[in-house]
């Protein structure tokens, strides 16, 4: 049973930490990892609420602990009518540096077909409020799949974004190619996925691909944005997404891209990509 958001009305800093067990008015989240870290923290201001991965020491690397408590998270907050959207964030700099490398280096297609990471971005997806992205530093595999799952995207001016996969013998695994190639056109989705290009954040505005570009940090603007969309008719907002959505995601190969990225899970490529990302040398692919 995933947790509830209807114990108490929201409060102004309202804040509670999961898997620190810092909890005011909420009832607590499953604990995914060890007692003490803290790796998603939850701000909930008014009618709108902050999440902000927390793994600095990673560069916010989403691993599958931190992905499924986002996906709790955001599941929550879809159900408690004193939370109109949600806000996005990185600490310390950077958005999320992609997934755990750890995680990726021993799975297989037969581990992915249970991979329960695949359950944990689908309840993201499904969030039916505005939800936010404020992004600074890398957003970068993963990470900027997350934030292509976002309706609006805010970028500060250090913001690095790509798809670097093919570095390591694979693809985007949670559609972000495709959702890509919706914003920013076949041509360029292409050129970032084959050459795992990382673009900046001017160049990503000016591609479509974020919808807002800050002089400072992202959070500055995007914090009164969201403040804003709490404001604003919540079953407009959540009709509006919906439609919007669905008008995207049926122009999209979505299950077919996973199957790609599952499929290349048993490649000798793969291997060589990541021991060569951790060897810091060049890798020699031999399409195997």
């Amino acid at each position: 049973m995933r947790p509830s958001l209807k114990a108490t009305p929201p409060q102004n800093n309202f804040k509670f930490e999961i898997f620190g067990l810092e909890i005011f008015g909420l009832e607590i989240f499953r604990a995914r990892a060890k007692i003490g870290i803290m790796d998603l923290i939850i701000d909930q201001i008014g009618g709108w609420a902050r999440l902000t991965l927390n793994r600095p020491a990673q560069k916010n690397a989403l691993n599958t602990a931190l992905l499924a408590a986002l996906a709790d998270a955001l599941t929550a907050f879809a159900s408690d009518p004193a939370t109109c959207a949600v806000l996005l964030t990185g600490a310390e700099g950077n958005f999320a540096a992609g997934a755990d490398i750890t995680e990726i280096e021993h799975k297989t297609s037969h581990d992915a077909a249970a991979d329960p990471r695949k359950g944990h971005w689908a309840a993201i997806r499904a969030f039916p409020k505005p939800l936010v992205a404020a992004v600074d530093g890398f957003a970068l595999g993963g990470g900027f799949e997350l934030a292509l799952m976002a309706d609006l995207m805010v970028l500060g001016p250090t913001a690095r974004l790509g798809l670097p996969e093919t570095n390591l013998g694979l693809i985007p695994g949670a559609g972000g190619g495709q959702r890509l190639m919706a914003l920013a056109g076949r041509a360029r989705a292409m050129r970032m996925v084959l050459t795992g290009e990382v673009i900046d954040a001017a160049t990503a505005h000016d591609w479509g691909i974020a919808t807002h570009l800050a002089d400072g940090p992202a959070s500055d603007m995007a914090e009164p944005l969201t403040a804003r969309l709490a404001t604003r008719a919540p079953l407009a907002l959540m009709a509006a997404k919906a439609a919007l959505i669905a008008g995207e995601e049926k122009t999209l190969a979505l299950a077919e891209e996973r199957a790609r990225f599952e499929f290349l899970l048993d490649t000798n490529d793969k291997a060589e990509g990541i021991r060569a990302f951790r060897a810091r040398t060049r890798p020699e692919f031999n399409g195997t």
